[in-house]
């Protein structure tokens, strides 16, 4: 009978802790991680993109915060805007976005996102995607014609 006592006390406490990691596992998540389980699929695990499906970001999404509204386009996007993730977490998901596939790209005055930008911006989905990215785009390539062979570490986001 003690020993039958001794197992379910046992299993009990493993069972206890089992429930408490695994209750604190969405505060564990680092930024990487949160890429892979929510944003791989579409962008790849190198964030090359699917063609005609998902855009890159190797080289391309730190530009959007090279002009007005691109910043907060980043947010607005429906992968970000309707992900299950935290606001910080979103937050500390782009900053590493940002770092991770677009560094020769960040204007030198960069201010990493924050949980309160997310919080404010994410709620106002988009209602036309492809038409917005469209004029970010040509924003950013006028953007970059005003300032030929200026690395874009240097360039100042306007």
């Amino acid at each position: 009978m003690k020993n039958q006592a001794v197992r379910l006390l046992c299993c009990w406490v493993v069972g206890g802790a089992v429930l408490v990691v695994l209750s604190a596992a969405p505060t564990l998540a680092d930024p990487q991680t949160d890429y892979m389980l929510h944003c791989r699929g579409c962008h790849g695990p190198d964030g090359s993109g699917a063609p005609g499906a998902a855009p890159s970001f190797r080289g391309q999404v730190a530009k959007f915060l090279w002009v007005p509204g691109g910043r907060e386009y980043l947010i607005r996007v429906p992968g970000t805007a309707q992900s299950e993730l935290s606001d910080a977490r979103t937050a500390a998901l782009l900053n590493w976005i940002v770092h991770e596939f677009s560094a020769e790209e960040i204007p030198a005055d960069f201010i990493p996102y924050a949980e309160g930008e997310i919080t404010r911006h994410r709620r106002l989905p988009l209602t036309d995607v492809v038409a917005t990215r469209a004029a970010l785009i040509r924003a950013i390539q006028a953007q970059a014609s005003a300032a030929p062979g200026l690395p874009a570490r240097r360039r100042a986001s306007p």
